[in-house]
């Protein structure tokens, strides 16, 4: 869930506050503008280089067999990142990303180290292993990780724990193995044209079964380490600058490690791929599976506790921190709005939600000393845009409160709480409260 960030102030000049207008360069249409030509750029050199190595229709069969993960894979990471659900240009780009930058700079630094080792060696062999299991997870990973370092620097509100870290890292993977899986399968088809090769026992069956089918997580296996790191950092209070610099290069260099280990699977002997896959890569799988899942429900405990505080200074109905707290009863909710409002309705429902929750979020990281310099400024936009929504999102939240089948909690009903008359809704909660105050 995104925001614009709130307008710089600056000191006051002897007629008034003194704007000073941003450079050319700093301006967001700028910005936006060269990212999408870059991108752009990158996916028409990639677009060209994978179809002059696979052929027409090798590019096409590749193209074909290659999607068909992907939409399973990006379901899954949207899955997670329900809770909080962060705005989708954030995933376009780092699909996008993924698929055409980090692709890119793989494709041309990969085969630039490779055969440089090989001239250097003169043993073609030596150079494509060592370039399979050292020079390709380092570059790989790296070009995948600016993704995520992207986000994390210029999208900050958007970045707030491991979630979004996994998400990112895991979107980003997505997107590159995509364009990998391209280059693989077009090229296997090719290699079957020529050797006459077909049906089970063909290359391209053979690629499809252990990339298509047996490995489709590989890659976003790997870069969500990368993301689990960015993600820890982004919970660490401003003041621990090395652990924030830290953690994501303990993150990168994970992947990277993991990435050699599985590149490297085939050298050790004629089951030592079946071998990393079974003993290692399904065990890592399932662990990291398992917390992401963890974090996602200690996320909507996190909402359960923090926003009852809200609602005893009157912002928040006494039923929502528990609505708020359960995905079924937040599904529920959106469907009432839709049902008697509308697809507006429902999607004011959607925007309640999260900003409640990144609400709630706000509060928890303010608790423990970690929230940013903004954290009041950050606190009163929230606020004020659930009220802009609480006629609309209150009943439905609170239909879904009745209707689901969890004991919820009981409150104490709010104490009256005074009201600013040039906005006409309550004074913010804990008006004494700064978590900055020592």
């Amino acid at each position: 869930m995104a925001t614009s960030p709130p307008s710089p102030t600056y000191p006051p000049g002897p007629h008034g506050p003194v704007l000073r207008h941003p450079h050319w360069w700093q301006r967001q249409w700028v910005r936006y503008g060269a990212l999408i030509t870059l991108l752009a750029m990158s996916g028409l050199v990639i677009l060209a280089l994978v179809r002059r190595q696979t052929g027409t229709e090798g590019f096409l069969v590749g193209l074909g067999l290659a999607v068909l993960p992907v939409p399973w894979l990006v379901a899954a990471f949207r899955w997670l990142d329900r809770v909080e659900p962060g705005p989708w240009r954030n995933l376009v780009f780092a699909f996008a990303w993924g698929a055409c930058a980090a692709a890119l700079i793989a494709i041309v630094a990969n085969s630039f180290a490779t055969k440089w080792i090989a001239t250097a060696t003169a043993d073609p062999a030596s150079a494509d292993t060592l370039g399979a299991t050292v020079i390709a997870p380092i570059v790989e990973e790296s070009a995948k990780a600016a993704a995520v370092l992207l986000v994390f620097l210029f999208r900050r509100r958007d970045f707030t724990g491991i979630v979004d870290g996994v998400v990112i890292a895991g979107i980003t993977a997505t997107g590159f193995a995509f364009t990998e899986n391209i280059l693989y399968l077009g090229t296997a088809f090719g290699a079957d044209q020529v050797s006459g090769g077909s049906g089970i026992a063909s290359v391209t069956a053979a690629t499809f079964f252990v990339r298509i089918v047996m490995s489709p997580f590989a890659h976003p296996l790997f870069t969500t380490l990368t993301g689990l790191g960015f993600g820890i950092s982004a919970l660490s209070a401003e003041r621990q600058r090395a652990r924030r610099v830290l953690l994501p290069l303990g993150g990168l260099l994970l992947a990277m490690s993991m990435h050699a280990f599985w590149n490297g699977s085939s050298t050790f002997g004629e089951f030592g791929f079946f071998a990393v896959y079974g003993g290692f890569m399904v065990p890592v799988f399932g662990l990291l599976t398992w917390l992401a899942i963890f974090t996602r429900q200690r996320e909507l405990r996190t909402v359960r506790e923090e926003l009852p505080a809200y609602v005893l200074a009157g912002w928040l109905g006494p039923a929502e921190p528990f609505a708020l707290g359960s995905m079924r009863a937040r599904r529920t909710a959106r469907d009432y709005a839709r049902h008697h409002g509308g697809r507006p309705a429902a999607r004011a429902v959607a925007q309640y939600e999260a900003y409640a929750t990144s609400l709630a979020f706000l509060r928890h990281r303010g608790r423990r000393g970690k929230a940013g310099a903004d954290f009041v400024v950050r606190e009163r936009e929230l606020l004020d845009e659930l009220w802009k929504r609480r006629d609309v999102a209150r009943p439905a939240l609170e239909y879904a409160v009745r209707v689901a089948p969890q004991p919820r909690p009981v409150y104490t009903p709010p104490a009256p709480t005074p009201y600013w008359p040039a906005y006409g809704y309550p004074a913010a909660p804990y008006s004494a409260y700064n978590p900055y105050r020592t």
